[in-house]
């Protein structure tokens, strides 16, 4: 029997696409604000290394959900802003693993406290058991997916 309670056009990828767009645009117009020269998608690479910094481009292309063209012209381009640094895995050569600048390290407090404003600003009105309930509701359809 199928679980599926929506019409058409109310599908869970629509309606959640729309509600990370929202903040994502939030968000930049946030940082350009700032003044901060980054993009969302610099920002989620960054987010990543500032929780766990020396990986290779292949584990932040999994934990981003992006393709390894993608994080190689994300990476050149936060090269380029002096905020990370490739160095060579000392056990395979092949592999670049991703270090923070000291640049980057100055940007996190103030990114990621622009981010729980927006968030906060994304949540206002929503009741906190709902917010769990939503997180739990979508982590378990990401599980089935995966």
């Amino acid at each position: 029997m199928s679980n599926n309670h929506f019409k058409r056009g109310e599908l869970y990828s629509f309606i959640t696409g729309q509600a990370s767009t929202a903040i994502a645009r939030r968000l930049q117009k946030k940082f350009n604000n700032a003044g901060l020269n980054i993009t969302i998608e610099q920002w989620s690479v960054l987010y990543h290394l500032w929780k766990k910094e020396g990986i290779s481009q292949q584990e932040i292309c999994n934990a981003t959900f992006r393709d390894k063209p993608s994080i190689t012209r994300l990476v050149d381009n936060l090269e380029k802003l002096n905020l990370v640094k490739r160095v060579a895995s000392e056990n395979d050569r092949r592999i670049n693993l991703i270090y923070l600048t000291k640049d980057a390290q100055k940007l996190q407090e103030e990114t990621m406290a622009i981010a729980d404003e927006t968030l906060n600003e994304a949540l206002e009105k929503v009741p906190s058991d709902k917010i769990d309930i939503c997180k739990e509701v979508l982590q378990i359809v990401y599980d089935n997916l995966k």
